[in-house]
């Protein structure tokens, strides 16, 4: 019984340190990155994870009982409020920011100045 104990606790832990570890690789990506939408992305991605990652580890370490339950619920609510928010500041970021079309490629993102007077 204390074998399988101890590999719970072995497993419960890798699973943390590799979520940490992906935060550590999202963190570097934040502040490596200059433009903000690829801020933006390497949040998400990384959000979502290595939050993941975290959870599962604890809840591996907890057992099974209604606070894994609880955390399986927390993992799924920011799995879809995560992708959600980035989203929106991202979009908030395309249509706010005038000179993006020096960053990055906007094919299909957003109608240009020449597009909507063609349109006219």
């Amino acid at each position: 019984m204390t074998a399988l104990l101890w590999i719970r606790f072995i497993a419960g832990i890798a699973l943390i340190l590799c979520g940490i570890i992906v935060f550590g690789i999202e963190l570097f990506g934040v502040f490596k990155f200059r433009y903000v939408l690829n801020r933006m992305h390497a949040a998400a991605m990384g959000d979502t994870l290595g939050i993941a990652l975290s959870m599962l580890g604890l809840i591996i370490l907890c057992g099974l009982n209604f606070t894994s339950l609880k955390m399986v619920l927390v993992v799924v609510f920011l799995w879809f409020a995560s992708p959600v928010a980035s989203h929106m500041l991202t979009r908030f970021e395309v249509a706010t920011n005038e000179e993006l079309g020096r960053e990055c490629d906007m094919s299909g993102l957003a109608p240009s100045a020449e597009d909507t007077e063609s349109e006219r």
